[in-house]
């Protein structure tokens, strides 16, 4: 659980930055990969991570605008990591203007269960990076490059002047 506002901001700041980072990276193509026909598409998931912030903080007292609509799934790569940068600012400027730590600890209701703010905040945070790890696997199966996150990915080692690990 966030205690302060400002640790939450300083989380955010890294993470929905590597969600950017990844977003950038899709092509109107790449949104088509899947699993299979019965699991979400490369574009689902990508969309379902820009709609989520908005839909998750819905449940609080906290208003900004963003996409909530989670379907249908935009066909443009562009669009989507515009939308993502969108909400992801305008959450970020919503939290500076209309909370303060004492709001970490205000109970919400979030899918049955009470929690503080502070809670569902790391709820969002864990649930992006969930889905930024299913978006790079279906990123590789549909030939892009995947960028680092928390450590070079295997196209990034010789940038270090290192030799990526063997397979």
């Amino acid at each position: 659980m966030f205690q302060t506002l400002d640790h939450f901001l300083q989380s955010w700041a890294f993470e929905a930055g590597a969600t950017q980072k990844l977003l950038n990276h899709l092509t109107d193509e790449s949104l088509k990969q899947e699993i299979t026909s019965q699991h979400w598409t490369l574009g689902r998931i990508a969309w379902h991570t820009v709609t989520a912030i908005h839909i998750i903080m819905s449940n609080t007292n906290l208003t900004f605008e963003a996409p909530s609509k989670d379907y249908p799934v935009p066909t443009s790569a562009q669009f989507i990591a515009d939308s993502y940068h969108q909400a992801s600012h305008a959450f970020v400027q919503a939290l500076k203007t209309q909370w303060t730590d004492l709001t970490m600890n205000e109970l919400v209701d979030f899918i049955g269960h009470q929690m503080p703010n502070g809670s569902l905040l790391l709820f969002l945070l864990q649930h992006q990076s969930h889905h930024r790890g299913q978006m790079t696997v279906l990123m590789r199966q549909a030939g892009l490059t995947v960028p680092g996150i928390y450590g070079p990915a295997k196209e990034e080692w010789a940038n270090f002047g290192m030799e990526a690990p063997q397979m």
